[in-house]
């Protein structure tokens, strides 16, 4: 009896260690089945997606796509000028256009139509000469709301100021006018579609410019008082110099203008004597 229970236990402790392990595989298979099954449904949704945002896509290019077509005639329209417009430009200060100063013109219109022609505005921009797409400096647009009734003629008056830094440089100059017909649809006239040149406005003395003169003038001061010099000191070299000498007696001496009873008292006062007549004297006089 001990060895048959001691076989049941050694038989049972063999068994539990299986059934408990083949319980754990059947569930392991059980949780991988529905993780699968989630993983394709995942995949499913995740495609789906991706075709709706295909689609939304699509129809946002076709969309911008259409966008560009409606700018690109719009644009078209609005550079079309009406057959029955006639435009004309004259420049009051001149084709010159200097930098930082007023530029003045007058733009006339004429109606040639049978119908009446609303004027919007009046616009001038400098462009780039390679490319008039890109502005370099774009001039505010004069609003007009003025009716040119048909057969009839109007104009108006426009200026603007180049900036500083463009001179001595070309630029595109680009003059539009915008108008309507009595439709309403828009028309625009490019009265001036042509590359100018900025130039560069001479002023006065500047400070350079005061600088150098003011250099030059003390220059020329400073070689003028150099050559004076130079000369000054070969003329003194030159001159010869006077010495003074006195008197010989008195027959070098005019004494004419004194009159004659002075010069009497003058010889009697002192006697011409030479000196061995002096000694005589006073020989004689010693005896």
């Amino acid at each position: 009896m001990f060895n048959f229970g001691s076989k049941l236990l050694l038989l049972f402790l063999l068994a539990f260690p299986c059934g408990l392990m083949s319980i754990g595989h059947v569930s392991a298979d059980s949780d991988s089945a529905e993780d699968i099954a989630e993983d394709t449904d995942a995949a499913v949704d995740e495609e789906e997606d991706d075709e709706e945002e295909v689609l939304v896509e699509e129809d946002q290019i076709q969309a911008t796509e259409g966008d560009e077509d409606d700018s690109d005639e719009a644009a078209d329209k609005l550079l079309t000028s009406h057959p029955d417009a006639d435009t004309t430009i004259i420049f009051m200060t001149g084709e010159e256009f200097p930098a930082n100063e007023i530029v003045r013109f007058l733009v006339g219109f004429t109606n040639k139509g049978s119908q009446d022609f609303t004027i919007q505005s009046l616009e001038a921009s400098f462009r780039y000469p390679q490319d008039f797409q890109f502005y370099i400096q774009n001039f505010t647009a004069l609003p007009l709301n003025t009716v040119v009734q048909p057969q009839a003629q109007a104009s108006f008056e426009y200026s603007f100021i180049p900036a500083q830094p463009m001179a001595g440089r070309p630029f595109g100059l680009v003059i539009l006018l915008n108008y309507l017909d009595s439709e309403g649809s828009v028309f625009q006239t490019a009265i001036y579609n042509q590359t100018v040149t900025i130039t560069e406005l001479e002023e006065g003395l500047d400070g350079e410019t005061m600088f150098m003169y003011i250099f030059l003038v003390g220059l020329v001061v400073l070689m003028l008082f150099g050559m004076y010099q130079v000369l000054e000191t070969r003329t003194k070299k030159r001159i010869p110099v006077k010495i003074e000498k006195g008197t010989g007696g008195m027959s070098d001496v005019d004494i004419s203008w004194i009159p004659q009873e002075t010069l009497n008292v003058m010889n009697k006062a002192s006697p011409k004597a030479s000196p061995r007549k002096r000694t005589n004297r006073a020989a004689g006089a010693d005896q």
